[in-house]
C-alpha cells in the first residue's frame, strides 16, 4: 500500500519523522547529562528541544493518520499502525507534560518532569521499533503490493508477498 501524502513521489510522514525523533531523544539526552552534572546549560537545552520536537512529532502525526487511514480494516498492518499511533500519542503528551512542568528553562526540571521525559524515551523507542515494522515489514507506505498481514519481524523471514504487475507490463 503505498502512501496517501507524498511529496515529490516520497511519504511525507516518513520524512517528517526524523525531525521529532531526533529532537526528543536530545532531551533524553541533554537531561541525562544534566543528571550528570556534564553541561551547565543541558537543562536549558532539554526546555527548548521539547516544544519543538512537540510540535514536530504533531506535525508527522497528520500525515500518519492519512496513511493509516489507507490501510484496510482487519489486516496485521492496521493493528500494528494503532499501537504505533497511540503509543506515539502517549509518548507526545509525556513528553509535553514533563515540559509544562519545567515551568522555565532557568529552573532545575523536577524528579516527576525527568521520569516522564524518560518514559516517553522509552516508549518512543517502541514505538519507532512498530514504525519500522509497519514500513520495512510490511510494507505501508511503500509499496502497492505490500503484505499486509506479514508475521513479526521477530517471528523470521517474512514471506514473499504477492506482487501487482507495474503498467505497460
Amino acid at each position: 500500500m503505498e502512501a496517501r501524502a507524498k511529496l515529490f513521489g516520497h511519504p511525507i510522514h516518513q520524512m517528517l519523522i526524523v525531525l521529532p525523533l531526533g529532537l526528543l531523544t536530545g532531551v533524553v539526552i541533554f537531561d541525562v547529562l544534566h543528571l550528570l552534572g556534564v553541561i551547565d546549560e543541558a537543562r536549558r537545552v532539554s526546555y527548548w528541544l521539547l516544544p519543538v520536537g512537540i510540535l514536530s512529532g504533531l506535525i508527522a502525526a497528520v500525515f500518519g493518520l492519512i496513511d493509516f487511514l489507507k490501510i484496510p480494516r482487519g489486516t496485521r498492518a492496521k493493528r500494528v499502525g494503532v499501537r504505533h499511533g497511540v503509543g506515539n500519542v502517549v509518548v507526545v503528551t509525556l513528553f509535553a507534560l514533563s515540559w509544562i512542568m519545567r515551568g522555565s528553562p532557568e529552573a532545575d526540571p523536577s524528579g516527576l518532569a525527568l521520569i516522564l521525559s524518560f518514559a516517553a524515551g522509552g516508549l518512543a523507542m517502541v514505538t519507532g521499533w512498530l514504525g519500522g515494522e509497519l514500513v520495512d515489514r510490511l510494507a505501508v507506505g511503500v509499496d502497492d503490493g505490500a503484505h499486509l498481514d506479514a508475521p513479526s519481524s521477530l517471528g523470521g523471514p517474512v514471506p514473499a508477498a504477492p506482487r501487482t504487475a507495474a503498467p505497460g507490463r
